[in-house]
């Protein structure tokens, strides 16, 4: 009976091992993944580029501080599915061919990024979460409640600050120089998107990004305007 017994309980837990979905990976996992797949195109242990020489040779984007900048949420769905979040890469002239009416992106310059399982995305964005350096300038923002019309935004974004002349607000619709806007708000935390415009320089010095000395209003309605910008259904990613 006792040998019955354990026979049945060993057969009952090989059957549920492999029925059960797979565990998510480690934190360890996630650390060891970013240190040999991610380290070769992304800088997770900073400084950020303090010369032009090391900005204009950067692969990816900086991840040092990516704790203080994105959404865990946002991290574990992209790098399960990546899109291009910059159009021409991350150095424009180093992606561009001449066009019949303005230059073009040269998209065979241009590499995929590789796609991780839901384990591996889940545990390299939780260790990912855990690079916040700078919580001294996140917390300095506080984000007013208010929404703005896509008409107000678009006029605040491209007329009144020429935004538009370096990133795209729906697909095919605007710049390429720089990241897409039309996912910041699913991306991005508001506090560092209102950081980031405030004075983009406290976060790596030899950003393309320009500090334009926007004012505390307007950098709430760039923080609105995007976030309506992600509502939209053509914008949905």
């Amino acid at each position: 009976m006792g040998n019955s017994f354990s026979k049945l309980v060993c057969y009952m837990s090989l059957a549920s091992s492999l029925l059960l979905p797979p565990i998510y990976a480690s934190a360890a996992d996630g650390m060891a993944m970013l240190q040999k797949d991610c380290v070769s195109c992304h800088n997770i242990s900073g400084p950020v580029a303090q010369t032009l020489k090391e900005a204009f040779a950067k692969k990816g984007p900086d991840l040092s501080y990516a704790g203080n900048k994105y959404r865990q949420e946002w991290l574990v769905s992209w790098l399960q599915k990546p899109a291009r979040i910059r159009p021409a890469g991350m150095y424009y002239g180093d992606h561009i061919k001449p066009g019949p009416k303005r230059d073009e992106i040269d998209t065979s310059t241009l590499t995929d990024h590789v796609a991780l399982s839901r384990d591996d995305a889940s545990a390299v964005a939780a260790e990912l979460m855990k690079l916040k350096p700078h919580d001294d300038l996140i917390a300095r923002e506080k984000i007013e409640p208010g929404t703005i019309s896509r008409d107000a935004g678009e006029m605040n974004f491209d007329k009144f600050w020429g935004c538009m002349a370096c990133h795209l607000i729906e697909p095919d619709y605007g710049g390429l120089s720089g990241p897409e806007l039309y996912t910041a708000a699913k991306r991005l935390q508001p506090e560092f998107m209102a950081s980031f415009i405030r004075n983009p320089q406290a976060w790596e010095p030899k950003t393309w990004m320009p500090n334009k000395g926007a004012s505390e209003g307007a950098i709430q309605k760039f923080v609105r305007y995007f976030d309506t910008l992600s509502k939209e259904s053509a914008n949905a990613k």
